[in-house]
């Protein structure tokens, strides 16, 4: 059961409704819902009163546009904005964006009618998803996707999967709904927590290299990190230990300094801890927000007009968020080298078994570098650029839309790169026939065994980085 009340939404619900399929159970709060019938009586009035953009007015350069017949101009904007193009967007995204666009139209600054906050409660309800294209926002409101939705919901367009009864689409409804970046929040949200997963599994992956490899302790004791303690990376210090059994003095390693992939690794991964955290705390405060603009404060009775729309905290974040993994997944890569390097391991080049010649994993290197340079360039800025568009009036647009995409395409960057670095130390720890008993890394070797397949003979290791892949969920959680 998800609460929705406008306050409390948690990045991990969005998550589970988007991989949710069918019904979602939800508990829409009644205060919630009675707020926001007060806002939208407040709005019907002070439309009366004065004027109020997108309401008693045309929208972007069209400001100072007076507007006839309010209801029918409604329809006439979101007809006219629901021009999205492209691919569609996936089930679970639309999924996660009707949740989000729910909760934060129950914080009650919206003034939109209840019949149509109503409506999108059923469509969430019973999972029923609107046909939603890509293309069409650039961080300043996900304005196509969320006109295509409203359409929807009005019986103006189809649904691709259920549907629910139409409803008239009430004068400011039009402007007030399309206010938002929800759809623009549910990828980020789901991109920000796949990296917060991934960078979790990582340090089970990097302890796992670090035995193969019989690392150094020295990297990560405790009065190392006290010494300059950013807190991302004391933390990843702190789990190292934990799963490498680190108490007391640690036995020596084989080299009285590592290559940087382990010696490294806590002040690589510490600012990639930080910025995810970080990210995530954005989302939060996004998600449970009212951004509509204007917004309609019942507490001063009046109608303010401002920029909420504008999401630079999120393109900004995001941006953060996929340099500092990038760099992470550098020393992935970097340890994946040191894995099939004997000098490291005391193995045979590639950790090849069978006769002379032959590659082992040496194909592991490739795939790496190829996923790290598609998280490289997804890793490029997204806040860079920008926009100036309708007649000049919105001169700058923050792409958090376009940050949130490269997002997600980093995260499945990341977990091939993670992929390959785990197939690799699993294969070294099986031929040096290591024991872990004593270790909490154990853990993360058993799940990893437990899929992957045993022969070391040269064959394709197509279905090992697949498998590899898909148990760093597991990872993340030991």
């Amino acid at each position: 059961m998800i609460r929705v009340d406008g306050r409390t939404l948690r990045c991990a619900d969005v998550v589970a409704a988007a991989h949710t399929e069918g019904p979602l159970a939800i508990d829409v709060s009644i205060a919630a819902m009675r707020a926001a019938e007060h806002s939208w009586k407040l709005a019907e009035d002070l439309s009366t009163r004065r004027v109020v953009y997108g309401r008693t007015t045309g929208v972007g350069a069209n400001k100072d546009d007076a507007v006839d017949e309010p209801a029918e101009h409604g329809l006439r904007l979101l007809r006219s904005h629901a021009g999205g193009s492209g691919d569609l967007l996936p089930d679970g995204q639309i999924r996660a964006m009707l949740l989000i666009r729910l909760n934060q139209l129950l914080t009650g600054g919206s003034g939109i009618s209840p019949e149509l906050i109503n409506a999108l409660a059923e469509a969430v309800r019973t999972g029923a998803l609107p046909v939603v294209h890509r293309l069409g926002a650039i961080g300043t409101g996900d304005l196509a996707p969320l006109a295509e939705t409203a359409l929807a919901l009005a019986g103006e367009r189809d649904w691709a999967i259920g549907a629910v009864p139409p409803v008239p689409v009430h004068a400011g409804d039009a402007l007030a709904f399309m206010s938002s970046n929800a759809a623009t929040l549910a990828e980020a949200t789901l991109a920000a927590m796949s990296l917060d997963t991934l960078t979790r599994a990582s340090h089970a992956v990097a302890a796992l290299t670090y035995v193969a490899l019989d690392g150094n302790p020295e990297a990560y004791a405790t009065p190392v990190h006290e010494a300059r303690p950013h807190a991302g990376q004391v933390a990843c210090a702190a789990e190292m230990r934990r799963l490498l059994g680190m108490h007391g003095t640690p036995k020596p390693g084989r080299r009285l300094q590592d290559p940087f992939g382990l010696r490294a690794f806590p002040q690589v991964q510490g600012p990639a801890l930080d910025a995810i955290h970080y990210l995530r705390d954005v989302l939060a405060v996004e998600i449970n927000a009212s951004t509509e603009n204007p917004m309609i404060s019942t507490v001063h009775g009046d109608a303010y007009h401002h920029a909420h729309f504008h999401t630079a905290y999120v393109s900004t974040a995001l941006d953060q968020a996929r340099a500092t993994v990038h760099q992470v997944a550098e020393l992935s890569v970097a340890r994946l080298g040191d894995l099939v390097e004997p000098e490291f391991t005391g193995l045979r080049p590639f950790l090849a078994v069978g006769p002379p010649g032959s590659s082992g994993v040496m194909i592991l290197e490739y795939v790496a570098h190829d996923a790290l340079t598609e998280l490289r360039q997804a890793a490029l800025p997204a806040t860079l650029g920008t926009a100036v568009v309708s007649r000049g009036i919105e001169d700058h647009a923050s792409f958090s839309t376009q940050a949130a995409r490269a997002a997600t395409a980093a995260a499945a960057a990341y977990r091939q790169v993670l992929a390959c670095e785990l197939v690799a130390a699993v294969r070294a720890l099986r031929i040096r026939k290591a024991e872990l008993v004593d270790l909490p890394v154990r853990a993360a070797f058993a799940a990893a065994v437990g899929v992957l397949d045993e022969r070391l003979e040269d064959r394709p290791l197509t279905e090992d980085i697949a498998k590899a892949a898909g148990v760093l969920d597991e990872l993340a959680r030991i």
